[in-house]
């Protein structure tokens, strides 16, 4: 009599039990809490460090967080060398302290990954560990670096995510996390990297009204910007009260013309978005270019997904 090739009912359940037991045994995937089913948007954004998310969506996330709305940034790498004084354990949680209080400020969620600062790679295990992460977010929407960064973490992290844009619709890939049925709309960060090829943005999102609060997000992660980070020195943060006072001045300012340049050098864009003489106004802003690996929305799905343009 001949056989069955195919495995019965039983066997594949066994199969999925015991590849989800493997799977969570050796994987360093940290478990996230997703958010409710309340019909609102689910955003989860990847950056390298516990600040390239704050930096490159921090007005958007915050418009997004209140307007009800999840958003989940999420630093692949836990920062621990990126600084010029101090490095190891200690840099880390210092830099968890103070990306969790501009969380707080900008009215999201972060997750932290503890893979060591200079060593993001595009490995498997590291593509499962976004794949469940996106997955356990419920993510409709999916942010991150374009894979052609100047630091290599960025990036692989832009790799990773792209790695991830189909993967989380594939039942037996990391089965022990419920698949996606419908892909999430990925989007890149705006850069000024112009090989292979310029950022062109899809989505231009005007962020004058959380401007401040991105602003006081960003100042409160001293580590990063006062203090200069890795490339830094003692001479940005004096010992002066008023030196140290103006040098958290000049921050501010640095980063509010860095989103007013975003602004001005895709001006025209804002115009599809904004109509009329509110286009003009438009001071300062974020941009996200659409991936081609994961959904495609039109315009009307993507005012949906960005629901600032009443």
């Amino acid at each position: 009599m001949k056989r069955s090739l195919l495995p019965n009912t039983a066997a594949a359940g066994s199969f999925v039990l015991l590849a989800a037991a493997l799977f969570s045994l050796n994987s360093s995937f940290a478990a996230i809490t997703p958010p409710p089913d309340d019909g609102k948007l689910r955003i989860i954004a990847f950056g390298a460090h516990p600040d390239d998310c704050e930096i490159q969506a921090g007005g958007t996330a915050a418009m997004w967080a209140a307007k009800g709305h999840h958003v989940l940034f999420v630093s692949v790498s836990n920062g621990d060398i990126g600084h010029w004084r101090e490095a190891g354990g200690p840099l880390a949680h210092r830099r968890k302290t103070e990306v969790e209080a501009a969380h707080k400020i900008l009215g999201i969620k972060g997750e932290i990954l503890d893979i060591h600062d200079g060593e993001v790679l595009p490995t498997l295990e590291n593509r499962r560990m976004i794949t469940r992460l996106i997955r356990e977010w419920r993510a409709d929407i999916v942010l991150g670096p374009r894979p052609n960064d100047y630091h290599p973490d960025h990036r692989y992290t832009g790799v990773l995510m792209q790695d991830a844009a189909y993967m989380v619709t594939v039942p037996f890939f990391c089965p022990d996390v419920p698949h996606l049925k419908k892909n999430p709309a990925f989007f890149y960060y705006s850069d000024n990297f112009k090989r292979p090829n310029p950022f062109q943005p899809d989505v231009m999102v005007s962020i004058d009204a959380v401007m401040e609060k991105k602003l006081d997000a960003l100042g409160i992660m001293v580590s990063q910007f006062a203090e200069g980070g890795a490339n830094g020195s003692a001479d940005l943060m004096p010992d002066d009260p008023e030196k140290q006072k103006a040098r958290h001045q000049a921050v501010r300012e640095s980063f509010d013309k860095r989103n007013q340049n975003i602004a001005s050098r895709f001006r025209a864009k804002i115009g599809e978005w904004y109509p009329g003489d509110e286009a003009g106004k438009v001071k300062r802003a974020e941009g996200f270019e659409l991936c081609e690996y994961g959904a495609q929305p039109n315009k009307a799905e993507l005012k949906r997904l960005f629901p600032f343009f009443e």
